[in-house]
């Protein structure tokens, strides 16, 4: 497994935001009021963030050597897929808030203080998620063993099977 590049997050992040600035959009031109979040998830999205980090210490302590305890391999792969997963839904809620917010703010009137702190409240929220997530997927990463194989350095031969003498249409020939 790889590690998460940005360009999913920033592509999470833009779809969240159009999504955002549609959802409301609809809303209103529907005659119903604006989208507001609850304030329970904001609170669900740090506690996420922080639940995640949490999960994947063990891991770090014991591939790192500061702990004797065993771990199961399976329970660390879930943990990191989690991680990866916890970063990718935070970039989602962070653009849908930011794209609430976003047309919240182009409206000619006053937004409401409630309204405009829970979708704050909500982008923040979700960026912690973001970095819970990219965090313990740092934490359940292992380090390279000394005795692995590294395809680029060394003499050429990457496999048991001798050297590759090519073969139709490969451009190689046998020496």
């Amino acid at each position: 497994m790889k590690r998460t590049h940005p360009a999913p997050l920033i592509v999470a992040g833009v779809l969240g935001l159009g999504a955002g600035f549609v959802l409301d959009q609809m809303l209103t031109a529907a005659g119903r009021a604006s989208f507001t979040p609850m304030v329970s998830l904001p609170v669900l999205l740090a506690a996420v963030g922080v639940v995640v980090v949490v999960l994947a210490v063990p891991i770090y302590r014991a591939t790192h050597g500061h702990s004797t305890a065993p771990i199961n391999p399976f329970h660390a792969v879930r943990i990191a897929m989690l991680a990866k997963a916890s970063s990718l839904v935070g970039a989602v809620f962070f653009g849908l808030a930011l794209g609430l917010l976003l047309f919240v703010l182009t409206r000619p009137t006053e937004p409401s203080v409630g309204s405009l702190g829970a979708l704050i409240a909500t982008a923040v929220c979700a960026a912690v998620l973001i970095a819970g997530g990219l965090v313990a997927e740092y934490l359940c990463t292992i380090r390279k063993d000394d005795d692995d194989e590294h395809p680029d350095a060394g003499g050429g031969a990457h496999s048991d099977s001798g050297p590759h003498t090519g073969g139709p249409g490969t451009g190689r020939t046998a020496h």
